[in-house]
């Protein structure tokens, strides 16, 4: 599978640092955006011991069996993909617990991520909390990855509207997350991609801000992926730039 990307990151207009971290490996197939949590030095931690966790594990497991996937269990029901990422993710967790462990300043720290792994037969993304993951399939704009936050899951519930959660003061709140604890669930979706079709990786510095006609509109534009990107990154500050932006497209090329 042949793909292009590009990505950007910023950190708003209203914060003074940027607790974002993102992974491009094309050589493993790996693509990740996490959000950090926790404050100045402890989010910038917690997502960057994430994403530095999770594609060194990918990458150690590359062309691996089922039996890579220790010490946690392999799931015969799912993909190969799916089973690594899940694997990477619980890991990750557990590193961000030693980490806390380490240092008291970094207690209470967390972090999003959502991943996108590539492999021979398809794609497996991988999620937990309120980052987010789309598909640009024939011009639709599809949200791939459910958020793990208390005002999506009202949504979900039919107790409050889209425009209305973007606003909400505990749109913040994140109801799963790597933090340290207990191995968390973590979602996988598997994907078959087709040529033309772009995925969007982002942090909800822009999903939280932007609406999704415009996040469409935009991710379907003609401009170079860096343009989108820098397109999609000008519209979160337009909106008041209240969080980190990440951004980060890939697109499957024809072969």
């Amino acid at each position: 599978m042949q793909l292009s990307w590009a990505v950007k990151t910023d950190p708003g207009l209203r914060r003074s640092s940027n607790e974002d971290s993102y992974c491009t490996r094309a050589d493993l197939g790996l693509y990740v955006v996490a959000d950090g949590m926790g404050g100045h030095v402890a989010g910038e931690v917690a997502s960057r011991v994430a994403v530095e966790t999770i594609q060194t594990f990918i990458a150690e497991t590359a062309g691996a069996d089922q039996n890579r996937t220790w010490p946690f269990p392999f799931e015969p029901e799912i993909s190969l993909e799916a089973n690594r990422l899940k694997a990477a993710f619980k890991l990750a967790n557990r590193q961000i617990a030693n980490a806390m462990a380490d240092s008291a300043d970094l207690r209470g720290m967390a972090t999003t991520a959502s991943a996108v792994l590539v492999g021979k037969g398809g794609a497996c993304v991988g999620h937990v909390g309120d980052s987010r993951v789309y598909a640009l399939r024939a011009g639709q704009l599809t949200q791939i990855t459910d958020d793990h936050s208390w005002v999506e899951e009202q949504v979900r519930a039919g107790t409050m509207t889209a425009s209305a959660a973007r606003q909400h003061p505990w749109r913040n709140v994140v109801t799963r997350a790597l933090s340290g604890g207990t191995d968390p669930e973590i979602d996988t979706v598997e994907l078959s991609p087709k040529p033309g079709e772009r995925f969007l990786l982002c942090s909800d510095g822009l999903s939280g801000v932007v609406p999704h006609e415009t996040i469409a509109a935009i991710l379907a534009g003609a401009e170079a992926l860096d343009t989108i990107c820098d397109r999609l990154i000008a519209a979160a500050n337009e909106g008041g730039g209240p969080d980190n932006i990440t951004v980060l497209v890939l697109q499957v090329d024809a072969p």
